[in-house]
């Protein structure tokens, strides 16, 4: 009877939920306020991926909890890459990377998302442009890429030519163009006939070949290839705190 009654008292184990977070904002909700990498769980708790959070600043309240999808800044990465490495990923997140159309793609479709794409050339001069909502379809659709809401950081733009395109390589060529633009610009992208923006393009630190480079055409045109540039999403204000 004493060995019953013993066994009565020890609680029960609780099995509390893992903390799986999906994107940054989800990170920021839980306390992690600062810039850098971490790791996130957009197709589940048995494939991580490593991201870079754009946090913001303590001055800035809700300037940050940006997922960081792509990011240019210094040439370390060559981003002239077949198919399958656009749709795993590449890179480092600590510094250059694509985090891979699939991913995007997951997140998109977790939450309602808006864009943001910020830009430095080799004077020292930023840009950006944000965009109210952003999507990315799923790979039997082409990854196709679609945006709203446009808002002119002084950038331009450009990138509406891109809304509503499927994404290709040099090794699978979905744009509408007669040739492949992928080969032709040296890039992956959401290509159509072909490009005004390349940010996958090659680094060339400055002056670019027509076409080839990190252009963004409507603030540097088609012969700059910019410095850095990066896109970055994060959920729309009625998500921010779900």
């Amino acid at each position: 009877m004493g060995s019953l009654v013993l066994l009565l008292l020890i609680p029960a184990a609780v099995c509390s939920p893992v903390f799986l977070p999906v994107d940054c904002n989800d990170l920021y909700s839980r306390g992690f306020g600062h810039s850098g990498v971490y790791s996130i769980y957009p197709a589940g708790p048995l494939s991580p991926i490593q991201v870079y959070c754009d946090m913001g600043c303590e001055d800035e309240p809700d300037g940050g909890k940006w997922t960081v999808l792509q990011r240019r800044k210094d040439g370390t990465i060559n981003f002239y890459r077949g198919w399958d490495q656009y749709k795993a990923g590449f890179g480092q997140a600590s510094g250059e990377y694509w985090l891979g159309l699939e991913n995007i793609h997951l997140l998109a479709q977790r939450k309602s998302y808006e864009l943001r794409i910020e830009m430095e050339d080799f004077e020292g001069a930023k840009a950006y442009v944000h965009y109210s909502s952003f999507g990315v379809g799923p790979e039997q659709e082409g990854y196709k890429l679609s945006f709203a809401g446009f808002k002119d950081g002084g950038a331009g733009n450009s990138l509406s030519e891109h809304n509503g395109q499927k994404f290709s390589t040099f090794d699978k060529d979905q744009d509408t163009h007669a040739s492949n633009c992928a080969k032709t610009y040296l890039g992956g992208w959401w290509y159509g006939e072909c490009h005004s923006v390349n940010p996958n393009g090659l680094y060339l630190w400055g002056s670019s070949t027509y076409g080839i480079g990190i252009n963004w055409v409507s603030w540097k045109g088609y012969e700059y290839s910019l410095k850095a540039i990066a896109m970055k999403i994060r959920p729309k204000n009625s998500d921010v705190n779900k």
